[in-house]
């Protein structure tokens, strides 16, 4: 069976390849045929070989011999605890959301404030390669231990309380050039907040998990996508009704 191609796995997936116009039959066809010959070898990858295929920095683990990840680890901890304080009082406007797929937001906006109340620390949205500052994408936030430049990267993630052992599928990483999040060798978090439901208009977040993402495995779902804009050209319209 072929090696693993971390420069074939990026033209692939990556959008400067998509939308790339001289791209021929000639071009694809390796690609296609790459992927149904040797799809299982992505079923169980590392994430960690996958970041750095995309961003050349280094996925490095949370050392906590060492005094800085340490400390960063305890200001990190300290900081969740103290968001789950402030996302539980009754006039907290995470209470306002109706659907718990939009909370997410809340919870990144104070763990960012959290995390930059301590003079040692800068936390911020993660710039992406072009430059821009960028909400959305993998990862959220970016921790910087400011006296030694040690970085931690943040993905938050909410889930319902007990269903940790589920197989539905809660992490996404797209690997794309120019809005590349991941500009520094750090460590790469999730922050899990387990929720319960909303309970007389309050949502009941219950407790934190904090993983660290180095031995983190991922498989890729190749599929081919457009939208309506592609699919009704009209060009492309045979008949319509009247």
């Amino acid at each position: 069976m072929k090696s693993f191609s971390p420069t074939l796995f990026l033209c692939l997936v990556s959008a400067r390849c998509s939308v790339e116009q001289s791209a021929s039959n000639a071009d694809i066809e390796p690609f296609v045929r790459w992927l149904l010959d040797d799809s299982k070898r992505l079923e169980d990858v590392l994430f960690a070989e996958v970041a750095e295929a995309v961003s050349s920095f280094k996925v490095l683990p949370v050392d906590t011999s060492k005094a800085v990840d340490a400390a960063m680890l305890s200001h990190l901890q300290a900081s969740l605890d103290a968001m789950l304080i402030e996302l539980a009082k009754p006039d907290n406007p995470i209470h306002a959301v109706s659907r718990v797929n939009e909370i997410s937001r809340h919870i990144e906006d104070i763990l960012l404030c959290r995390l930059n109340a301590a003079e040692a620390y800068e936390c911020s949205i993660p710039a992406n390669a072009a430059g821009r500052t960028q909400r959305s994408g993998y990862p959220d936030l970016r921790l910087l231990h400011i006296a030694s430049d040690r970085v931690f990267y943040i993905d938050t993630k909410v889930y319902k309380l007990g269903s940790e052992k589920s197989s539905f599928r809660s992490f996404y990483f797209e690997p794309k050039l120019e809005t590349n999040k991941i500009l520094d060798n750090a460590s790469h978090l999730i922050v899990g907040i387990a929720h319960s439901g909303k309970v007389e208009g309050r949502w009941q977040l219950d407790t934190w998990k904090l993983i660290d993402l180095i031995n983190f495995r991922v498989r890729l779902k190749a599929e081919f996508q457009s939208s309506n804009r592609e699919v009704y050209r009209d060009e492309a319209v045979l008949g319509e009704s009247r």
